[in-house]
């Protein structure tokens, strides 16, 4: 086997605005047409001004019981400083550290490219287009409020006026820069939805209807001012919902937000009418959108913890209110905590799988070593009184002290640790992944995460990569093997192409091209379907064997299987690549290697070295075959990982490569 120079990805998808239309149209069924249509003969009326009704007079009798709660163990400073830099202006908005947004902020405004969203008619503005407004994910970060929070936290610890007073700044200057309907906050339902959310938590830790910030007449007409957005939000999210072929996370969100509205503000008699609306979608979408295994259907981690968080926060509201959600409901959420603990390593590293935008619901601990996925574990442990959930989570953290209230410390402590069964559970068959392993949860794991799931949810698949039958490998707590993650979203067509192409991933790769057709984006066309074949696990071994059939579409149908077989006592993995075919392909095999990893060209293959940990990875034993390493390479692309949204750094791939005619297996071996 030779070490050979790689060839070219084969060239990123590049849409016309009218070629996305007609992609989108092919995944949409006659009913979401149909609807589609009367919903833009909505918005032509609504543009226009004629569903526009005054805002009716709050009941402000009617009151709720709050569900975050100022209580013991919370440490002021790091609110407070947070708080100070906010009423600065300033905020890390992903990759921009420490951003300028102006005093007060420029809310319609991309702060990555300074463009100036026009003030048009938000539910016609292009918000995909960034010659108009920028990237819009930067510039709608800022607008979901998760900062006004953390002024209000800082607020309910110090009960110092002035970080109530910089919401109140900031809170206004939105409400006059951004009026209803128009503008680029006003182009998504799900931002709304999740403004909403965090609104309500800030009316809380401010001190509700009868707050100080609200006294006198300056604050009762702010009060007022803020009420009407309220309304207004739940009104409009309620007309705008993401239904059909779009219903994934984002409807979830903005029944999360109407269903918010709902219970923080019952002072209309309309509040009746969202909460008929919200609560038995949320109740549907939530065992819908995520599989009775636990797995989030977006088959995407992040969007594993968003969608937790999307449903955790409208449980402990309907709790604290005495009207609790099904039993059903709660129980979907425990098994979306037990996968997210199974797939979780020693190190508590948790593979990047699918696409990841670094957003969050809420944050409420600013400490720049917050761990959105051990939180959640810890919040699930104390509402399930799970003990490996609290063993994955580590220590209490600042989030879940929020939203338990006082009590959680002392429940935290008393939960047992002793005899939790940890991974709870390794096959999650409805999900589609798997976990190999041995010595689990000690300093000597082996940790490999195997995905035969569905490419994503719904007819566009939006989150999904083309990974069918990809893996991780994490060794003692250290990743060596990763899923590289994503990158782009929006803007940078070329690398979203890239991370979320095949080549991005630990699989097989045919002719250079991806597994499963790309339409735009977010949408998939053609879509390749994985199955898990075997899976068996003993003291001695674990096997998984999958399949997948996205190549079935070439000229000469290709079928790739797959075997992962961990030897335990060994310590060594086989992967047997089956490639069943009768012409002559253009076959790859990827690794890609953690960021932090050494890599060391060995005879037959590399060497995989991260701190205390070695694998030594041999490629399959070909005559035709050649080994490479990329390393942050652009021409072609790879080599590369995205730890967090619009960030990227060199790592090393290790790619074979032979051109194969007729059936074949290869075998490639990693000793661990």
């Amino acid at each position: 086997m030779g070490i050979a120079e790689p060839r070219d990805l084969a060239p990123a998808v590049r849409l016309s605005g009218l070629a996305w239309k007609l992609n989108r149209l092919r995944c949409m069924t006659p009913a979401e047409i149909g609807h589609r249509v009367a919903r833009a003969a909505a918005m032509r009326v609504e543009r226009m001004g004629f569903f526009d009704a005054p805002v009716p007079a709050p009941d402000l009798a009617r009151r709720a019981a709050p569900w975050i709660h100022a209580g013991a163990g919370l440490d002021p400073v790091p609110y407070v400083a947070a708080a100070e830099r906010i009423a600065a202006g300033r905020l890390d908005v992903f990759a921009l550290a420490d951003c300028d947004l102006g005093r007060p902020p420029r809310w319609n405004r991309c702060p990555k490219t300074g463009i100036d969203a026009p003030l048009a008619f938000g539910k016609g503005l292009d918000y995909r287009d960034p010659r108009l407004v920028g990237d819009i994910k930067y510039l709608w970060e800022p607008n979901r409020h998760l900062q006004l929070v953390t002024l209000a936290q800082a607020y309910a610890l110090t009960r110092d006026p002035r970080h109530a007073e910089a919401l109140r700044t900031q809170l206004e200057s939105w409400l006059a820069s951004c009026p209803y309907r128009f503008g680029p906050n006003w182009s998504s339902s799900l931002e709304a939805g999740l403004r909403l959310v965090n609104w309500a938590l800030a009316w809380q830790l401010l001190g509700g209807v009868d707050a100080e910030i609200f006294h006198g007449a300056a604050g009762e007409a702010f009060r007022a001012r803020w009420l009407d957005s309220v309304y207004q939000h739940a009104e409009f999210v309620c007309g705008h919902l993401s239904l059909h072929s779009s219903a994934n996370n984002h409807l979830v969100g903005e029944l999360a937000g109407v269903f918010t509205a709902a219970l923080a503000w019952p002072h209309w008699e309309r509040a009746r009418r969202w909460m008929e609306i919200a609560r038995p979608m949320l109740e549907r979408e939530a065992l819908l959108q995520n599989a009775p295994d636990g797995v989030n259907r977006e088959q995407a981690t992040s969007y594993q913890q968003f969608e937790l968080d999307l449903l955790l926060l409208p449980m402990l509201a309907a709790c604290a209110n005495g009207v609790p959600l099904s039993e059903a409901y709660r129980e979907r959420i425990d098994a979306m905590l037990e996968y997210l603990a199974s797939i979780m390593d020693v190190g508590g590293n948790v593979p990047m799988i699918g696409d990841a935008d670094d957003g969050y619901v809420v944050r409420l601990d600013p400490r720049a070593g917050f761990c959105r996925y051990r939180s959640l574990l810890a919040t699930g442990a104390l509402l399930f009184g799970r003990g490996d959930l609290k063993a994955k989570a580590g220590a209490l953290d600042d989030k879940t002290r929020w939203l338990i209230g006082a009590a959680a410390e002392a429940g935290y402590d008393a939960i047992a640790t002793s005899g939790a069964e940890l991974p709870a559970r390794r096959a999650f068959p409805e999900g589609g992944y798997y976990i190999l392993g041995c010595e689990l949860e000690t300093p000597h794991e082996i940790r490999i995460v195997a995905d035969a799931g569905a490419l994503g949810y719904r007819e566009i698949a939006a989150h999904g990569h083309a990974d069918a039958l990809a893996f991780t490998l994490s060794v003692g707590g250290r990743e060596l093997l990763v899923d590289p993650g994503t990158f782009a979203y929006h803007t940078e067509g070329d690398w979203r192409a890239y991370f979320r192409g095949t080549g991005a991933h630990n699989t097989v790769r045919i002719d250079g091209r991806d597994q499963s057709q790309p339409g735009g984006n977010f949408m998939w066309l053609r879509k390749a379907r994985a199955a898990c074949r075997l899976w068996h696990c003993t003291d001695a071994e674990d096997i998984f064997e999958g399949s997948h059939d996205g190549y079935r579409a070439l000229a000469d149908p290709v079928t790739h299987r797959r075997r992962i077989t961990l030897d335990k006592r060994a310590r060594r993995v086989t992967i047997e690549d089956t490639l069943e075919m009768a012409g002559e392909h253009e076959v790859e095999i990827f690794f890609h290697c953690h960021e932090d990893a050494t890599v060391r060209a060995v005879p037959g293959g590399f060497e995989i070295a991260r701190v205390d940990q070695l694998a030594r990875l041999a490629f399959p034993d070909h005559p035709d075959g050649q080994g490479s390493c990329l390393h942050g390479s652009v021409e072609p692309l790879g080599g590369w990982v995205s730890r967090r949204y619009d960030h990227k750094q060199p790592a090393a791939t290790l790619v074979w490569r032979a051109r194969l005619a007729g059936p074949c297996t290869l075998r490639t071996t990693l000793d661990c």
